[in-house]
């Protein structure tokens, strides 16, 4: 996903757009998405929230490499509502995201084009207007030196990008660090070469 290998894009709030297409309304609806029942949760509250609308499609994306992802049409014809709306959140980088948009039908068709035109544009308003940020995927390392030793782990972990949870200063120091997945190995080769007792958290 977008930032790289050790990164990913996601929503952390709700962001919402109204559109309005020969008199149907279109509703869009940006919202995080931690886990598949939040989505499936997240969309039988919106149907209850709009229970008199026609329709109620939506795209989601899940996982760190935005692997699992899912869409729906709902009753529209195939591809013109649930496929951009997915494009639009993979085409923005993002995963643990979702859109539902929300459809009141107001008595004239659009056809195919105009259909696609405003499911995509509700979602691109919605995914525009909630925040974002990029998230840092990190592992565990566990640590077991000299107290010397210690302070070059710190710079070291410092440099990364990553954090010391926890360390516990005895004859020897014990800790639990955190780095950047991408430079796990490289650090935990370097530690090793300098003597340091080092592994990746089970």
């Amino acid at each position: 996903m977008s930032g790289g290998p050790d990164s990913y894009r996601v929503v952390t709030g709700r962001g919402t757009s109204l559109i309005r297409e020969r008199a149907s309304k279109f509703i869009g609806i940006a919202f995080p998405v931690p886990t598949l029942e939040a989505f499936k949760e997240e969309l039988s509250a919106t149907r209850k929230e709009h229970h008199t609308a026609r329709h109620w499609c939506y795209g989601h994306v899940i996982g760190e490499q935005g692997d699992v992802h899912r869409s729906s049409d709902d009753g529209e014809p195939s591809g013109t509502a649930g496929r951009p709306i997915l494009r639009h959140i993979q085409g923005a980088g993002l995963t643990f995201t979702g859109v539902i948009v929300v459809r009141y039908f107001g008595g004239t068709l659009l056809g195919k084009g105009g259909l696609v035109q405003a499911y995509g544009e509700a979602t691109a308003s919605a995914l525009a207007q909630a925040p974002q940020e990029v998230r840092v995927v990190q592992e565990t390392i566990m640590v077991q030196c000299g107290h010397a030793a210690f302070e070059v782990v710190r710079a070291d972990v410092q440099r990364s990008g990553g954090r010391v949870v926890k360390a516990e200063y005895h004859a020897l120091c014990e800790a639990v660090l955190t780095v950047p997945r991408s430079l796990v190995q490289p650090l935990l080769a370097r530690w090793s070469d300098a003597g340091i007792t080092c592994r990746r958290s089970p």
